[in-house]
């Protein structure tokens, strides 16, 4: 089973654009959503392990240039 995350994500002035283009090249990231808020992209991704959730932040979703802060929630599943 997949481990499921939304990454919260606060850019810099003028690049939410470029930002969401980069993420949207990643396999892992199934959706990627601008909104309003203290936050200015919400992705959501799907990895096989938490570790795996982990070195996809830090060695593909930290290095974009624009991204300021990102933080990770966990899914604990649907409510349905």
């Amino acid at each position: 089973m997949s481990t499921k995350a939304y990454i919260l994500i606060e850019t810099s002035v003028g690049s939410s654009k470029t930002v969401s283009d980069k993420l949207r090249k990643i396999s892992s990231v199934v959706r990627v959503d601008a909104v309003t808020g203290p936050y200015d992209i919400i992705a959501v991704i799907n990895a096989p392990d938490l570790t795996a959730v982990g070195d996809l932040i830090t060695s593909q979703i930290h290095v974009i240039d624009g991204i300021v802060r990102t933080i990770t929630c966990l899914s604990m599943g649907s409510t349905n």
